[in-house]
């Protein structure tokens, strides 16, 4: 790991700090599709609403499917997209104040207790949303590929391996998270 930061250099993450709504309705439009389509669908998500600026959970909710369905979102989507945005309107869904107060655990069991948000999204959210620092998206595909490059392993690992030897680089893992991507980007 010491080769691949001094070979990449100091990596700074800069938090988003979007609330949790257009964190996770952004993720969930992002899943599975490549950056370049998930750009297109966020903008027509975005421009469903007029000025194309996120919407509120309001504006979210009166919003038939079909009309959500018209950004390019999937049926699955606008599902999870309409049930993010009722625990959002109800009061139910963590504010990124309330967020601040909470351990990354606690954070996780609220997130993926709701319909659409698997572990990897609600890692993504502490990640990138919150620059949460201790956080190692062990089931992530570029991290374990990172892994593999850095060292210089025959076979992926599997997450439970690279969630046990991660635990050497806590407090910090979020950090080696963003080496182990850059290792992938930079072979």
């Amino acid at each position: 790991m010491a080769q691949l930061v001094g070979r990449i250099g100091p990596i700074e993450l800069k938090p988003r700090r979007t609330t949790p709504f257009h964190s996770l309705v952004q993720a969930i439009i992002y899943q599975q599709l490549s950056g370049t389509v998930a750009d297109v669908i966020l903008g027509r998500f975005q421009a469903l609403f007029g000025d194309g600026t996120f919407p509120t959970p309001n504006q979210v909710l009166g919003a038939t499917p079909e009309r959500l369905r018209s950004a390019g979102l999937s049926r699955p989507k606008v599902t999870y997209v309409l049930g993010i945005a009722e625990k959002a309107a109800a009061g139910r869904l963590p504010t990124l104040e309330e967020c601040d107060e909470m351990a990354d655990a606690e954070i996780l069991e609220r997130l993926t207790d709701l319909k659409g948000v698997g572990r990897w999204t609600a890692e993504m959210f502490l990640i990138f949303n919150l620059a949460r620092p201790d956080v190692l998206p062990a089931h992530d595909l570029g991290v374990r590929k990172g892994f593999q490059i850095t060292y210089g392993k025959r076979a992926l690992p599997e997450p439970e391996q690279l969630e046990r030897f991660g635990k050497r680089w806590g407090p910090h893992r979020t950090t080696a998270a963003l080496y182990l991507w850059r290792a992938v980007d930079t072979g």
